[in-house]
């Protein structure tokens, strides 16, 4: 019988020492209650203590967690509907507040933290044009909702929001084809405007080419005209000098020179009178 209570004493006593420690992990925030109220919430990671019957502990995540939330249509600034599709990385900085604002339930924070999002997304994709939404603008729009969910649901459940983050943006279907129209429209107007400035810019390289060519071709005429007026006036000058020199023998070379430019070809024919004074150097002997 004294064994008897003595093993149930230690059962007791072990279920008692079990029940008084907890263990609180590198990934999670620990809570310790005493009737309802918080007692402590900033445990460090390790083995703690707590009163079995009066004391209860209640655990949540420490780590960075991610919502993915539900697809939904929203409108531009233009009035067009996008479908967007996004995730969030949130996680939990004040577990107190916390645990006060959801009762402890996760599912409230989650509920009421999408619909953070979703609205400060619509703001967001309001104030701008579907250009911008699809375009590295979305970086800045990522960033903006991020900021301000972060200031709404840090003061209102402790909770940080890291990162927003949008997988997607597409167009509804009934949307989409008129807007690749007006896509294909709005490049094909860049292209004819393209064209017309190159066939511009081409017409002023010619006529600027043009031109030069004139300039060049008028030099080159003025250029080769005076130097013929300079090996004119040279040559005119050696003449004068060689029929100062020897009139008989200038004659005599200008003759030879007039008969072989009278003479060149093989049929050519000439009727002169033979006291010509073109044939003075031929002799009478050769003209008979």
């Amino acid at each position: 019988m004294n064994k008897t209570i003595i093993l149930i004493a230690v059962v007791i006593l072990g279920i008692l020492g079990l029940s008084s420690m907890f263990v609180v992990s590198e990934t999670e925030y620990a809570i310790k209650f005493q009737l309802g109220r918080i007692v402590k919430a900033d445990y460090q990671p390790g083995l703690h203590f707590k009163l079995p019957f009066v004391n209860n502990v209640r655990k949540f995540d420490r780590r960075i967690l991610t919502l993915d939330t539900p697809s939904e249509l929203m409108l531009t600034s233009e009035q067009k509907f996008v479908n967007v599709d996004s995730f969030v990385k949130w996680q939990i900085k004040d577990v107190s507040k916390f645990y006060i604002s959801t009762e402890g339930m996760e599912l409230r924070a989650l509920n009421r933290l999408e619909q953070i999002i979703k609205d400060r997304m619509r703001a967001q994709i309001a104030s701008k044009t579907l250009v911008e939404v699809v375009s590295q603008e979305r970086v800045n729009i990522m960033r903006g909702i991020q900021e301000a969910a972060s200031i709404a649901t840090g003061d209102e459940f402790g909770i940080e929001v890291l990162d927003v983050r949008i997988k997607s943006i597409e167009l509804p279907e009934d949307v989409r084809e008129s807007v690749f129209r007006r896509m294909a429209t709005d490049r094909q107007k860049e292209a004819n405007l393209l064209r017309s400035q190159g066939r511009e810019e081409a017409q002023a390289i010619t006529a600027n080419a043009d031109r030069e060519v004139q300039v060049l071709l008028a030099e080159a005429e003025r250029d080769g005209q005076t130097m013929r007026g300079e090996g004119d006036a040279r040559a005119t000058e050696l003449y004068s000098k060689s029929y100062g020199a020897d009139e008989e023998f200038y004659a005599f070379y200008r003759s030879l020179e007039a008969y072989t430019k009278a003479f060149g070809g093989n049929q050519d024919v000439m009727v002169l009178d033979k006291s010509s004074e073109f044939f003075n150097y031929f002799g009478n002997e050769s003209i008979q």
